[in-house]
């Protein structure tokens, strides 16, 4: 486990963007942190990475958004889940077999739906409110 600490917004979306290109088709990256963290700034900076020209939003309400392009980006929030089996019984496993890169928000939620391989990034902020701690 590596720990990174960044101290600008600016770090924070290059990350993402390395990240996003470099990103391969059937990736799941899982993200994790209290709201307010980075979360979907970073999955908007995957997205500019894989050639997303689409403005990404949170799928707070819908729970996954789908985004596309050489390489599909779905995008899921799994904060507004009652229960976690929701995301089995909704189907959405369906995405995390496929060929697009898969972002989750709240991954920690559903973990136990989650294929073997997977890329974890926990995001917190740090006491000096500014910089954030992978």
């Amino acid at each position: 486990m590596y720990k990174i600490e960044i101290n600008s917004l600016d770090k924070l979306k290059a990350l993402g963007e390395y990240i996003g290109k470099n990103a391969k088709a059937g990736q799941i990256i899982c993200l994790n942190g209290n709201l307010g963290a980075g979360k979907t700034t970073m999955t908007q900076s995957i997205a500019i990475g894989m050639g997303i020209d689409a403005y990404v939003t949170s799928p707070t309400f819908t729970l996954v958004n789908e985004y596309y392009g050489e390489r599909n980006l779905f995008h899921f929030d799994t904060y507004r889940l009652e229960r976690v089996d929701e995301f089995d019984l909704l189907g959405f496993d369906e995405y995390l077999y496929s060929d697009g890169v898969c972002v989750i928000e709240w991954a920690d939620r559903i973990v136990d739906f989650l294929p073997e391989d997977y890329l974890v990034i926990d995001i917190s902020v740090a006491e000096d409110n500014n910089s954030r701690i992978l």
